[in-house]
């Protein structure tokens, strides 16, 4: 199964452009043919990964490399920029347990869990293929011991030391300066090829110090000789040099030789030594490089490619691997993709690529940091692709409640008719609610407000909205609240504005995926997020429209204000989020606690917009496989395999404004776009703000 989230598509040159349109996928991923996999990015576990049958179609993954974050602090914690301040965005529920499976029993959990994913990419792999696992010394006996386990039939493995720190003392042992890069590869022709670095200055002094009289191209000497005793041309004598007398015989035969000295390749030494031949140092690639890499240094904050991620490597270290174990076309892929270097550079190489990241803000940004490789290469007039963006969506829910997305769908929707209490009950508990039975639509209460529990596999819409405020005014309800997963998009603020003229306080909410982790819940962690919206005003001048940017709300929450206060130290300070505001609070010597805004207006929480002028042109199609009969399918037994409309639309970026570290910028008005004919369309507006998550508005106009 296939669920799509947003779907992005093209670039463009520097500033904020349109996409090339002739660079756009021809059509959905999930409606090619088998094996037609591009690039896309995967948000969620990478354990439940949808794109397995299209992997293998395509022959395997060939290349894989991961860097699975270790105890340093990568716990989902991100800085982000705020006006001259700098706001920590605390990890969400999901990311921190997700955190906590991974160190909650040490080194043991981060070793299942480590186990557990190369056991996963081991079954994606190609015949031939080449595994990298980046991973700090102090593990690395360890993980070379599980790889050993997980890849026991490769034909190569060992390892690669990378100095990714200048040296340090410690005053206790000696200071660790690298990481260790584990690799495997298999099948009899997997890809290696030798990559070569420039040579010091030490060695071109002491082997490239010899100058070309006519040309002054610099050369050192090699023999023109080879060891033993020959019969025949090769061990004849040549301009007065017999071989034969020093034990060897020549390399090439003398009819050879004449032509290599009228083309000026032998070095004939004045003091009458034997003759040489020149190797010239412009057409030498470089010395070959082994297993020790101390010639690439670490991201560097000052850095054109530093993206703030605190576990961010540079993109020449991956550059190295992807030229190494990889070609043209060739599909890699990266499921620890964090900041996306490895997919940026695999983009520039010309490689496909398949990155996954449990972090949503790790996803925004590799959103955007793609869309720059997109325009440099546009700009450079060199190729460059679309790519995808995809979530599990409600296949993962289901899969979390205990409904089986692979039975027949009158089985399917048996079974979702079966859990729907369990799942009523979970989201109510979540949200401290009380259930209710007596008063439908009404699925709970909480204090005096009713509750209404979405849809897990489908988006609460206008209509059902409506209903429930009718209902309310029917059943003399003042106050009610809406949870869904998804929302139909442009809901708000409207239809809550129509509800509070009607005597109904209506508020929707978000249900986070959180409700889904039973810690959580227990531990009351879980937090229900209003929905954000989003107003923009489109513009038509004959075939030609524009977007702009009205007013955007959030209604976010990340700590106890109050509690916050009464915890800093004096002279201490903290940025955070309440009531959809960035503040900072702070506290003086004396012990007084001060608050201060710091989104001073609605575009500082905007950090990405995006248009897609004719949103109902591509439709999401899925491709189902369903049992021939009633039952479900027997162990290894073929299903039928049928396209199906999902309800939804896939958005594509059609042209897109975003802040970076270097330019904090935001365009507000859209370039213009031209249509290739009169008539309705629907323009689609999607907005992702600092934390990741994004909004989605639709709006109709004639043209």
């Amino acid at each position: 199964h296939r669920s799509r989230s947003t779907a992005l598509t093209g670039g463009g040159a520097a500033g904020s452009h349109p996409a090339d349109p002739s660079l756009r996928l021809g059509g959905p991923v999930a409606t090619d043919r088998p094996g037609k996999i591009e690039l896309c990015m995967l948000t969620g576990r990478t354990q439940n990964g949808p794109l397995r049958r299209e992997i293998e179609a395509a022959g395997g993954l060939k290349l894989v490399y991961i860097d699975p974050p270790f105890d340093v602090g990568a716990d989902f914690s991100v800085n982000i920029d705020v006006g001259d301040e700098t706001l920590t965005k605390e990890p969400s529920v999901i990311e921190e347990l997700a955190y906590r499976d991974t160190w909650g029993r040490g080194l043991d959990s981060y070793f299942s869990m480590l186990s557990e994913r190369l056991w996963l990419i081991k079954g994606l792999l190609a015949r031939e293929a080449v595994v990298y696992v980046q991973v700090g010394p102090n593990v690395s006996s360890f993980v070379r011991a599980i790889c050993s386990e997980v890849f026991a039939d490769s034909t190569v493995s060992g390892d690669i030391v990378w100095k990714r720190t200048t040296a340090h003392g410690d005053s206790h042992w000696w200071g660790t300066v690298h990481d260790v890069i584990l690799y495997c590869a298999f099948g009899d022709s997997y890809t290696h090829n030798l990559q070569h670095r420039p040579y010091s200055e030490e060695y071109l002094k002491s082997h490239y110090n010899q100058e070309d009289a006519e040309t002054g191209r610099l050369f050192r000497t090699g023999d023109l000789t080879a060891a033993g005793f020959r019969k025949g041309e090769t061990g004849e004598p040549w301009r007065g040099f017999d071989p034969n007398t020093i034990g060897r015989h020549w390399a090439k035969r003398p009819s050879e030789l004449d032509v290599l000295d009228r083309q000026g390749r032998i070095f004939w030494p004045k003091s009458g030594g034997w003759p040489a031949y020149k190797r010239y140092l412009d057409e030498m690639p470089g010395m070959i490089i082994g297993n020790v890499w101390d010639d690439i240094p670490p991201v560097n904050s000052q850095a054109k490619e530093d993206t703030g991620y605190d576990t961010q490597k540079p993109e020449a270290l991956i550059e190295r691997v992807i030229k190494a174990s990889s070609i043209d076309g060739d599909l890699v892929a990266d499921f620890f993709c964090g900041s996306g270097t490895t997919l940026a550079v695999a983009e520039r190489l010309g490689r496909k690529w398949i990155g996954c990241d449990l972090g949503r803000f790790a996803i925004h940004t590799t959103r955007k940091r793609l869309i720059g490789v997109q325009r440099e290469l546009k700009a450079a007039r060199k190729p460059y692709r679309s790519f995808e963006i995809l979530n599990l969506g409600k296949y993962e829910r289901q899969y979390f409640v205990g409904i089986d997305p692979t039975l027949p769908e009158e089985q399917r929707r048996a079974q979702t008719i079966q859990r729907e209490e369990h799942y009523l009950t979970l989201i109510l508990s979540a949200y401290k609610a009380e259930r209710v039975f007596q008063t439908p639509p009404f699925h709970g209460k909480k204090g005096a407000t009713m509750v209404v529990v979405g849809p897990i596999d489908a988006p609460v819409t206008l209509a059902q909205v409506n209903e429930v405020t009718a209902e309310c005014r029917r059943k003399k309800i003042s106050k009610v609240d809406v949870l869904g997963f998804e929302f139909e998009m442009g809901l708000t603020p409207a239809v809550q504005d129509e509800a509070r003229a009607k005597g109904v306080s209506l508020s929707l909410k978000y249900i986070p995926k959180d409700v889904f982790d039973k810690r959580a819940v227990d531990r009351g962690q879980v937090v229900f997020y209003d929905v954000a919206y989003v107003e923009v005003l489109p513009k038509v001048k004959g075939l030609k429209a524009t977007v702009t940017l009205k007013d955007f709300g959030v209604y976010y929450r990340q700590d106890d204000l109050n509690a916050l206060g009464e915890k800093l130290k004096p002279g201490g300070s903290k940025v955070t989020v309440e009531s959809g505001q960035v503040v900072k609070i702070g506290k003086d010597k004396q012990g007084k606690v001060t608050r201060e805004v710091l989104t001073k207006k609605w575009t500082d929480w905007i950090d990405y917009w995006a248009v897609d002028f004719d949103y109902e042109n591509r439709r999401e199609i899925i491709r189902v496989v369903e049992a021939p009969h009633p039952n479900p399918l027997p162990q290894g037994g073929e299903g039928v395999e049928k396209e199906v409309w999902t309800g939804n639309y896939i958005f594509e970026n059609e042209w897109q404004s975003f802040r970076t570290r270097k330019n904090r910028t935001l365009e507000l008005t859209s370039a213009e776009h031209e249509y290739p004919k009169a008539g309705r369309y629907k323009i689609a507006v999607k907005v992702i703000d600092i934390f990741g998550n994004d909004t989605t508005k639709v709006v109709e106009v004639k043209v």
